[in-house]
């Protein structure tokens, strides 16, 4: 039976709703910068358009990329910058030095460069231990040894206790692209396979399983790994790369929605095919996330022309760190751009991004 006052009513902050129907959109335009805002979902890039565009923006920072293709001397040239504030400093599988040199290296890797010289600016807070100051120092080196790369230039800065979390470390990069291909969201193509690389949600998990404490019946490590040497095979097989995108904060879900958007297309993948590993596929269940949405720092996709796509995978394969590589889906047609997941019970749904924060503090 309907309520007398039954009808628009305001819900909680004031938004208008009807009775009966679902949860009201939620609220977008917030004056005070959230977690959200930092985890990669539609919150950070409603951010990046509303503050960040709007004041520097140019054809590169429009791209969508992992980062900047420029000209220079008559050689092209791939120059990228990202910070890393991850808690805790130290999980299974790497530390945030691995992570501050391999998130670097894996942007420069997307735009299709070679990657050639880091810089990294070091805050440090008052009471961090300089023996775990020294281990993240040796890890960075030897990501860097790893990955091929060189350390060239840095700073360093430190805060009083309390106003640093231990330390931050923000890092820069150059590379050099030594073929003609234009790999970026606009060289995506109907029909393009899509590749990954490997299971999903290893790093956001790794994570989550030391903050909270949680043990499990085999270590969940860290995926944190450099991908250069993934684009290297396939550049070194002939493939005609169109475009590549490292799977961090929002997961594959959040890329793919990302270059749906960027290009204007339809992006279709399949559940099923998308690899998650049993101890990972627990502890999303344990703690309300889907790992389709869970950040992973060793993981990539790629979009390459149907017709090169087992080739393609057989590149991939010969690397330890893609071994699992397989096509996941393909490029629909222009138009309204939207990604679909057809799931294991075979039914199909529209995937967005999060709007608000799923992990915070990731990377």
């Amino acid at each position: 039976m309907t309520k007398p006052d039954a009808g628009k009513h305001p819900a909680p902050g004031g938004t208008p709703v009807m009775e009966g129907l679902s949860c009201p959109v939620p609220v977008s335009d917030y004056p005070n910068i959230l977690l959200a805002h930092g985890g990669g979902g539609r919150l950070m890039h409603q951010l990046l358009e509303g503050v960040f565009l709007p004041a520097f923006g140019n054809p590169m920072l429009e791209a969508r990329h992992d980062g900047a293709v420029v000209e220079v001397g008559g050689a092209r040239l791939a120059f990228t910058t990202d910070a890393h504030v991850v808690s805790p400093l130290f999980f299974p599988g790497g530390d945030i030095g691995t992570l501050a040199v391999c998130g670097t290296v894996n942007d420069l890797a997307m735009c299709g460069a070679k990657p050639l010289y880091l810089s990294a600016a070091c805050i440090l807070e008052e009471g961090l231990p300089v023996a775990d100051l020294r281990r993240i120092v040796s890890s960075m080196r030897s990501a860097a040894d790893a990955a091929g790369v060189r350390l060239v230039t840095g700073d360093t800065k430190v805060v009083g206790r309390g106003k640093g979390d231990g330390l931050f470390i923000a890092t820069a990069g150059i590379g050099l692209i030594e073929h003609k291909l234009v790999i970026a969201p606009s060289s995506v193509r109907p029909g393009d396979a899509v590749i990954l690389s490997g299971d999903v949600g290893r790093h956001g998990m790794a994570i989550m399983a030391v903050r909270e404490g949680l043990s499990f019946e085999s270590s969940i490590e860290s995926d944190t790994a450099p991908l250069n040497g993934v684009v290297d095979a396939l550049l070194a097989a002939g493939i005609s790369v169109h475009a590549l995108r490292d799977l961090t904060r929002g997961g594959l879900a959040t890329c793919l929605v990302e270059i749906a958007e960027a290009r204007g297309v339809r992006i279709d993948f399949d559940e099923s095919s998308v690899p998650v590993r049993e101890d990972v596929e627990g502890a999303c269940e344990m703690l309300g996330f889907d790992p389709l949405y869970v950040a992973n720092e060793g993981r990539l996709i790629a979009f390459v022309p149907a017709e090169q796509a087992d080739k393609a995978v057989a590149a991939m394969r010969t690397l330890p760190v893609a071994e699992d590589a397989r096509v996941i889906g393909r490029v629909g047609d222009e138009g309204r751009p939207c990604v679909v997941l057809r799931s294991k019970i075979g039914a199909s749904r529209l995937v967005d991004m999060l709007s608000g924060e799923q992990l915070p503090r990731i990377c």
